[in-house]
Formats: C-alpha cells, structure tokens, sequence
C-alpha cells in the first residue's frame, strides 16, 4: 500500500544544512498496524508528512496505492489526501466554534456527498467512537479523550486507505490514552491501516511492527519493545 524508495528530506536552518531523513526505505501493507519510534529529531515526524502528502521528499520515491506522488500535482495531492489519509494529530485541531458533529462532517464539505449521506456517516462514526450523546457539543465543552474521539471519528469520514496517527496520545492522561489505543486497536481489527508515530513504548507495543528511527535513518523495520 505505501512503499518508500531511498527517500531522502534536507533543508536549510540559518546556516546549516540539515539531513532530516537519509535513503529510508520500506513498505506498509494493507490491515497493517505500524508505529514509528524515535527520540526528537530522528526524523519520525518528518517522514509522517511524506507520508500524508504534506511535504515531498527531496530525492527518492513515494508511491501510494502504486502511484508515484511525486508526479502528481497539487491537486491531484490534495485529492489523494482528503479521499485516501485521515489524520489524527496530537493537538486535535479541531475548530472550536464547530460542533463535534459539524467537525467530523468537515472532510465531506470538499467531496460531492450529499448533506444526507454526510450527516448519517457522521451520526455512526461519533456512535462508533462512543460519542453520540455529544454531537451538539463543541470542543471546549469536551475532555481531551472526548476531543481525540471526535478527531479520530473525522479522521475515518472518507473512508480512507490509511489513518496517520502522529502522537495520538501526547495531550491525554494515562488512563485516557489507554482508552484510545484500545479505540485505534479495534480500528485495526476492524481492517483499518494504521502508521502512528510516538515516543512512548507502551503506545508503540499496540502496534503489529515498530520501525525504529535515529538521526534521519532506520535502524530497525521489526524493532521490539
């Protein structure tokens, strides 16, 4: 499903040149679960980006469900990313004047799904995360667990081919973030590709494979906690 060919990133801070990731290559399959691990700066997050068509690699090759990101326009990205990548980030971003009903429809305001069909996918993912009852409420009325779900509900809207996870748990509490790995993990065992990128072993260990990061490099596809 996403393969990445000696992919390499550098950029300029100040003065000096920084490799931020150097000739990665590796496969994701299809149902797989993977997390990425590494301390700051190894190039986890960098690589997520790619990853989700936020940013392009210098040198190498991205191929997504067999086609060659690189090729393909800013339209055509942006397509891709809102019809095949759900995101979930560490802070949320959801709009705070949206309801949780509202944020997870927002995906669909870009695609030609009706406002009928928008309005029942929504309705069952917020049932799905456990979320109905708080529709109507806004994110500041929500705990940072309830904000996560809805996060993760919107996330899944377009039913994509894979849902990147950078941090997932980073804002939430032991307990809370427990109950959103067991959330992730029956995601997966419903058939749903997962890459997730995180520091903390007991988040990684839900994970089928663990890729470990250094410096911009792999250091091991199958590393165990």
């Amino acid at each position: 499903m996403l393969e990445l060919r000696h992919i390499s990133k550098s950029f300029v801070n100040g003065t000096e040149q920084v490799h931020a990731l150097n000739d990665i290559s590796l496969s994701i399959q299809t149902n797989e679960f993977v997390a990425f691990m590494g301390s700051s700066g190894s190039g986890k997050s960098t690589l997520m980006n790619i990853m989700g068509c936020l940013d392009a690699p210098n040198g190498g090759q991205y191929l997504l469900d067999g086609q060659d990101v690189a090729k393909l326009d800013d339209d055509t990205l942006s397509s891709i990313r809102n019809k095949h990548i759900g995101f979930i980030f560490q802070t949320f971003h959801l709009l705070p004047k949206l309801t949780a009903l509202e944020n997870v429809k927002l995906p669909l305001r870009y695609t030609d799904v009706s406002s009928e069909e928008a309005d029942k996918r929504a309705h069952a993912l917020l049932d799905k995360v456990g979320l109905s009852h708080r529709k109507s409420h806004r994110p500041n009325e929500m705990s940072g667990g309830q904000r996560q779900r809805v996060a993760i509900a919107r996330a899944l809207i377009n039913n994509p081919t894979v849902v990147l996870a950078d941090e997932p748990t980073g804002n939430l509490d032991s307990k809370t973030s427990v109950e959103i790995m067991a959330l992730l993990t029956d995601l997966h065992k419903q058939g749903q590709t997962i890459v997730m990128v995180t520091h903390e072993d007991d988040i990684a260990a839900h994970a089928q494979r663990i890729v470990m990061m250094r410096d911009g490099k792999v250091l091991d596809l199958d590393y165990k906690v």
